[in-house]
């Protein structure tokens, strides 16, 4: 499996950016996460977690029940926004028009119509930095030296050269898929940059992420999806694998950023096959299942913001795409106890669609029942108060 993320050069090109422009994408809510140095992708056990994705009722499926990542983790990693309006749009049969303007016409210059995707590649290549790559004994710094000098914004407009940072950042890193080449309707989310800031984008990365587990886990050699967030999701609930918490990093924001990832020399001799092992043979004891104790909500603005939603039933919505987030699986995650649930009873309200229309349509005026069900907050899931303990779920769980 190979992750389809390009973190290096999205990191390196935002902080060889101006810094007004810097500033511009960090009120977009992006600037916390684009502050994280990234780290090495650990394939293998990013492999094993998803193989054990069970698509019905979107979590995965541990030795010791269920788990789901939720937005609090999204909040505490990432500080991505995670309360705000639904990530939907238009859907257009030619984004041409679109493309042109907002990006610039030589992205559309000798293309056929209609356009509807539009080649990551070319977005790099714009600026000076397409086939750019952080050699293997190449440090951080000297990628970012190497990038900041070969970076040419041209004569561009502030706002242009943010969109074709931004749609590359979306494309190659927040909503990674396992093509060279993103959507358009992404690109219209970016028309008016000032209310950028509005959207819940750690909601649709979470769900873009689920949409995408189902096929990486059965038959994909890629994989999609921001997954450095998944890999310190698991780093966070059962710590394993090839971490460290960084000595002198205990406060800063987001918690990604505390984490450090070294290559193992040993990583030719590491599968996917070892880590199944090692998560069969878990201590069920040491699973955390709230490791966010302690940090103040003062320190983390997207948690202040998005607690409210945290103990919510939720439709995460990303463009045409809606995934559930079974929060009643994983109560444990709130510090309650598990009650046994019926997992098959479960509504299936989650849905995937990927079509190509003949004509423009508005999926947020299509689904106004499931965007209104994200903008009231979904529904909140019950406690069960009298529960001494989480046994009788698990002998559920493991019937």
């Amino acid at each position: 499996m190979r992750s389809r993320v390009t973190w290096d050069l999205c990191w390196a090109w935002y902080h060889a950016l101006p810094e007004a422009q810097q500033a511009q994408i960090a009120r977009m809510g992006f600037g916390h996460l684009l502050s994280v140095r990234p780290f090495h992708l650990d394939v293998p056990y990013l492999e094993a977690l998803r193989e054990r994705w069970e698509e019905d009722c979107k979590a995965l499926i541990m030795p010791w029940g269920h788990m789901i990542p939720t937005l609090e983790d999204v909040a505490y990693l990432t500080e991505l926004p995670v309360q705000g309006e639904s990530v939907v749009g238009l859907e257009r049969r030619d984004y041409h028009d679109d493309i042109a303007e907002l990006l610039g016409p030589e992205f559309v210059a000798g293309r056929r119509r209609p356009i509807r995707s539009i080649l990551l590649g070319s977005l790099s290549e714009a600026v000076g930095l397409r086939g750019r790559r952080r050699g293997p004994l190449e440090s951080l710094n000297e990628f970012y030296a190497e990038v900041r000098g070969a970076l040419d914004l041209g004569d561009r407009s502030e706002e242009r050269s943010v969109r074709i940072f931004v749609s590359y950042f979306f494309g190659r890193l927040l909503f990674a898929t396992q093509s060279s080449q993103m959507n358009c309707k992404f690109v219209l989310l970016l028309r008016d940059l000032a209310q950028a800031g509005r959207y819940a984008w750690g909601a649709a990365m979470l769900g873009h992420l689920f949409s995408l587990l189902p096929i990486s886990s059965q038959r994909s050699q890629s994989t999609g999806g921001f997954t450095p967030f998944l890999q310190i999701w698991g780093y966070t609930r059962f710590p394993m694998g090839r971490r460290t918490l960084v000595e002198g990093r205990q406060m800063m924001v987001p918690l990604m950023t505390r984490w450090e990832v070294a290559p193992d020399p040993r990583v030719t001799d590491r599968r996917a096959g070892d880590v199944r092992v090692a998560l069969n043979h878990y201590p069920h004891d040491q699973v955390v299942w709230t490791p966010y104790v302690g940090e103040a909500d003062a320190s983390h603005p997207a948690v202040a913001a998005g607690r409210p939603l945290f103990d919510c039933h939720l439709l995460l919505l990303c463009l045409e795409t809606c995934e559930v987030l079974y929060l009643e699986l994983v109560v444990q995650t709130l510090g309650w106890h598990q009650p046994a649930i019926e997992v098959p009873s479960l509504r299936r309200e989650g849905h995937s669609r990927r079509r190509f229309f003949a004509e423009d349509r508005d999926w947020g005026a299509d689904h106004g029942s499931t965007v209104a069900y994200w903008c009231d907050g979904g529904e909140q899931v019950a406690r069960v108060t009298d529960l001494q303990d989480s046994s009788a779920y698990m002998e559920d769980y493991q019937a």
